[in-house]
């Protein structure tokens, strides 16, 4: 299998350019599960040829997978030297295929602890309040003196908005975005007088009010070292023994005559 029989175009367009580790767990998601879907459709086969291709396919994954780990600088994979095709076998594939999951996992972990950074926890109250202030603004564009196509992108922008509280984290560059967008608006919106101002000043409140008290409960909690990408923890390979050279036995020089 190539690359793009593991992943499409708008799949790589659409991987985080500004977070190399997410980049990379979202790539290995999505080709381990073409991978897992290429050798589900062939095992029906038990020929030599498909067992051949399972292997080809499994070996590809290997491939782009280190040379995707070399693109996003995720060590140590970055660094794994690739078996010739006559030196790759399945066991070669167990064990990659175990390394990328133990390194993936930390990825994950650490991903899921920066989105935490990065976003506040919705509590009732927040939402309530939040859901309030987005009221007042509908009713301030509605009132405004924007042409149609302005004031329905705005309003679908604050129903997306509302949407994103139904989680149980709003992402704080979910907020900087929406406000960016009311921001920007024509004049029309704030010819309402100072009222859409003091309402996105409002959520701005909120939400930094939220963010305060999320980071103090954090400061509370045990210091965690950061997270960093490490290998596998492995037996040391057991050396084997040299095995004693027998020599031939002199008992039976007593039953020679002479």
């Amino acid at each position: 299998m190539q690359l793009h029989e593991f992943i499409k175009a708008d799949e790589l367009e659409a991987l985080p350019d500004d977070d190399a580790h997410e980049a990379f767990a979202q790539f290995v998601r999505i080709t381990q599960t073409r991978l897992s879907e290429r050798i589900d459709a062939l095992s029906s086969h038990e020929d030599q040829r498909s067992w051949q291709q399972i292997t080809d396919a499994r070996h590809g994954f290997m491939n782009i997978v280190v040379a995707a780990a070399k693109k996003f600088e995720i060590e140590p994979l970055a660094s794994i030297v690739m078996p010739r095709n006559q030196e790759y076998d399945d066991q070669t594939f167990r064990q990659f295929q175990s390394d990328v999951d133990f390194f993936v996992t930390q990825l994950v972990l650490e991903n899921s602890a920066r989105a935490k950074r990065d976003s506040v926890f919705v509590s009732l109250d927040l939402k309530t309040k939040i859901r309030t202030y987005l009221h007042h603004l509908r009713d301030a564009i509605e009132k405004s003196d924007l042409d149609e196509d302005k004031r329905g992108k705005l309003l679908d922008r604050l129903n997306a908005f509302e949407a994103e509280l139904e989680k149980r984290r709003l992402n704080l560059m979910t907020v900087t975005l929406v406000v960016i967008a009311l921001a920007s608006a024509p004049g029309g919106l704030w010819s309402t007088g100072e009222a859409a101002q003091r309402l996105v000043a409002s959520i701005l409140k909120v939400v930094g009010e939220a963010k305060n008290a999320d980071d103090e409960a954090r400061k509370r909690l045990i210091p965690v070292e950061q997270l960093k990408v490490r290998p596998p923890p492995r037996e040391p390979e057991q050396k084997k023994q040299p095995v004693p050279r027998r020599h031939a036995s002199n008992d039976m020089d007593d039953d020679i005559p002479f």
